[in-house]
C-alpha cells in the first residue's frame, strides 16, 4: 500500500448516519447524530450529559493548511501521513491531565479510532484565546515596527526577538464575525482587550462576569500544565490557543470546559530546548511548515500579503510539494507526539475503512 493511500485527506465522505449536513473544516469534519442515535449512546455508554444532549463524531484528517490554504505532495499525497494521529493523540493526553489535575473538562466523551471523537454539543466561547511566554511571529514584527500595545497590554521597550516575556501574556482575539460589540471591528481574528470581553460579555457568549475570570485562569493553569510538562521533555512551550464552551453535566450542571484542540504543534509553537538555548530556533510545530513554504517559492509575499489571496491560493493549487517535505512535516509530529505521549504513532493501512468499521460495530452509527 502506497505512503498516499494511508493519508485520510478526505473525512466528510464516510457513512455515519446523520439527518444533518456535515460540517468540514480546515482539519476536522463533524457529522451531528440523530436525536436517537444521541439518546441511545448516552444510554448505552453512560456519559456525564443530559440524556437528550446533541452528540456528534468528530473525525480528523491528515489534510495540512497553512496561510489559509490546503497543500498536497507529489504522488496523491494529500496530507501528511501520520499527522491526525499525532494531532488527536497530543490533545488526548493534555485534556486527560486537565482533568485529572482538576483543571476542567472537555468536550471529548468517548475515542473510538486514533481518528475520532466522539463530542458533546457545547456553546461556544467567541474568542481565540491566545496565550504567548516568548515573543515571536506577528507579534515580534508589530513590536519590531515600533508598536507595544496589544490587546490592551502595554509592553516594554527594549525586548529581542524570540525573548522569554517578562510575564505570560493573553492576547485574545475574535472567534468568527460578530456584530454589534462598541470598538470591535465586524471581521473575524480581530485583537480586543479585556475590556471589550468585560464590557460584552453576554456578546462573547459568556453566562456572567464571573465567568471571565474563570476563563483566565483555566488559560493560565492549562498553558502552565502544558509548558511544565514539556520543560521535563527539554521543549520550550512558546505560544498556543485555546477555546472554551459551556456544557451540562447529567446533573444539570452548566460548566465551562476546553473545547477544540489543546497544546498541539497546529494549535501552538514548540522550540526544542537544547537548541534554544544555543541560539537557534527549530520548530516542532507548523510553523517550520510555514517557514519552510516561506523558503520554497520564490515570491514569499504571496504567502504573506492578505491582499493576493487569489494568487496564494492558485500557488497551493498548482503545485504538489516534494514528497521529502510532506515527510519531514510527518516527522515533526509524530515525533513530538510521541514524546508527549510516550507511545508509538502507528500508520493506519487504511484509516478511513478502519473508522467505518468501528463506528458501524461497536456504535451501530453505519448502516
Amino acid at each position: 500500500m502506497s505512503l498516499a493511500d494511508k493519508v485520510l485527506a478526505v473525512n466528510n465522505d464516510l457513512p455515519i448516519r446523520t439527518d444533518k449536513p456535515v460540517h468540514s473544516g480546515k482539519v476536522r469534519s463533524v457529522y451531528w447524530l440523530t436525536e436517537a442515535d444521541s439518546a441511545r449512546l448516552i444510554k448505552e455508554k453512560g456519559y456525564d450529559v443530559t440524556a437528550d444532549a446533541p452528540l456528534a463524531i468528530m473525525v480528523i484528517s491528515d489534510r495540512i493548511s497553512a496561510f489559509d490554504c490546503i497543500w498536497h505532495g507529489e504522488g496523491g499525497m494529500n496530507g501528511v501521513p501520520g499527522k491526525g494521529a499525532a494531532l488527536n493523540a497530543i490533545s488526548n493526553h493534555w485534556f486527560k491531565l486537565f482533568r485529572e489535575q482538576g483543571l476542567a473538562d472537555s468536550h471529548i466523551l468517548d475515542i473510538p479510532h486514533p481518528f475520532v471523537w466522539i463530542v458533546q454539543k457545547a456553546k461556544p466561547v467567541m474568542i481565540e484565546a491566545i496565550c504567548r511566554q516568548y515573543i515571536t511571529g506577528s507579534m515580534w514584527r508589530a513590536y519590531d515596527k515600533g508598536e507595544r500595545e496589544f490587546c490592551g497590554i502595554q509592553i516594554a521597550d527594549g525586548l529581542q526577538k524570540d525573548q522569554k516575556l517578562p510575564e505570560l501574556l493573553i492576547t485574545p482575539s475574535t472567534k468568527g464575525i460578530l456584530t454589534g460589540i462598541p470598538g470591535v471591528p465586524e471581521q473575524d481574528d480581530v485583537n480586543i482587550t479585556r475590556s471589550n470581553i468585560a464590557d460584552n460579555f453576554a456578546a462573547f457568549n459568556f453566562r456572567n462576569a464571573e465567568d471571565i475570570d474563570q476563563y483566565e485562569k483555566l488559560l493560565k493553569e492549562g498553558f502552565n500544565l502544558i509548558s511544565d510538562e514539556l520543560a521535563k521533555l527539554d521543549q520550550v512551550f512558546v505560544d498556543t490557543k485555546f477555546e472554551f464552551g459551556y456544557v451540562t453535566d447529567a446533573q444539570g450542571n452548566e460548566k465551562l470546559i476546553y473545547m477544540d484542540e489543546v497544546g498541539t504543534p497546529d494549535s501552538s509553537r514548540i522550540w526544542d530546548g537544547p537548541q534554544y538555548r544555543n541560539g537557534k530556533v527549530v520548530e516542532n510545530s507548523k510553523e517550520g511548515f510555514r517557514q519552510l513554504l516561506l523558503s520554497h517559492f520564490p515570491d514569499p509575499d504571496i504567502l504573506l500579503n492578505k491582499d493576493r489571496m487569489e494568487e496564494r491560493s492558485a500557488l497551493a493549487r498548482d503545485n504538489a510539494l516534494p514528497e521529502s517535505v510532506l515527510m519531514a512535516v510527518s516527522k515533526t509530529y509524530t515525533d513530538i507526539a510521541e514524546k508527549i505521549t510516550g507511545e508509538k504513532i502507528v500508520l493506519s493501512e487504511n484509516p478511513k475503512a478502519e473508522i467505518i468499521d468501528i463506528l458501524r460495530d461497536q456504535y451501530g452509527l453505519v448502516d
